[in-house]
């Protein structure tokens, strides 16, 4: 079997501003916008979207559920970026929430953790030169 990653969702509860969010952190460009949906073309052909919380429910039945202010959701969205340093600054202008400031990681890369406005979890790392 042979399976490719081309689209990751998350769920927010206001899709206006996660996309705001997602364009001033990343910059990409919009490719789908509807009411409940935004979607985003990734650099390297992927999408990302982000779906209204009861939106998201019209495809999976079931609401995902609100995260508390302050808490994270079990997702993690992983990113090696060129410029690691540049990254970061983006995302907190963005209003990126800093979960883990920029460190070397045991598997390897040196990285930094984030929330974005929802409480997902958004990881900027680069490969530790060996």
């Amino acid at each position: 079997m042979t399976a490719t990653h081309v689209l990751t969702i998350v769920a927010v509860a206001d899709v206006q501003r996660a996309a705001a969010f997602y364009r001033a952190a990343f910059g990409w460009q919009t490719v789908v916008e509807v009411p409940p949906y935004v979607e985003f073309a990734m650099p390297d052909g992927r999408r990302f979207g982000v779906y209204k919380r009861e939106g998201f429910a019209l495809n999976t039945g079931a609401t995902p559920v609100a995260c508390p202010f302050g808490a994270t959701t079990a997702t993690e969205i992983y990113f090696h970026c060129d410029d690691l340093d540049a990254a970061i600054a983006r995302i907190g202008a963005a209003g990126g929430r800093l979960l883990s400031a920029c460190a070397a990681r045991d598997w390897g890369d040196e990285a930094a953790y984030f929330a974005d406005l929802d409480g997902n979890v958004i990881v900027l790392a680069r490969p530790i030169p060996r």
